[in-house]
């Protein structure tokens, strides 16, 4: 049986990722890996209430923003206090892409990576 363990997002700023993380969904480091001779650094993030991790990879010798290409892929969360969310992330100014219709949003990180905000059930 195969299950979930994390996924990953390269990053060019290590710490402005980690800060907006914290800031706009509440994520912490729970485990880190660093590689003996400083070309890269992983950091795992966890919500505190599940298993999942997201990996945030800082490369030394990166200094080109990622190529993201069409952006058909996205990371989703779920918040319990969907407007109290809102409101935040509008203050945040990340806010990418709503769909009312739908109830959701986006909000894009540092690196431009879409993240999903979905109102809990």
């Amino acid at each position: 049986m195969f299950q979930f363990n994390h996924f990953n997002f390269n990053v060019l700023d290590l710490d402005k990722s980690l800060a907006f993380y914290k800031e706009a969904l509440g994520l912490f480091v729970v485990r880190e890996k660093k590689a003996d001779d400083g070309s890269f650094i992983l950091k795992y993030l966890g919500d505190g209430s599940t298993d999942f991790q997201l990996e945030l990879t800082w490369l030394r010798d990166r200094t080109e923003p990622y190529n993201l290409g069409e952006l058909e892929y996205h990371l989703a969360f779920t918040v319990d206090d969907y407007d109290a969310a809102h409101k935040k992330h509008e203050e945040m100014g990340c806010i990418c892409y709503e769909n009312p219709d739908m109830g959701i949003y986006f909000i894009n990180d540092p690196d431009g990576y879409w993240i999903e905000i979905v109102p809990a059930k």
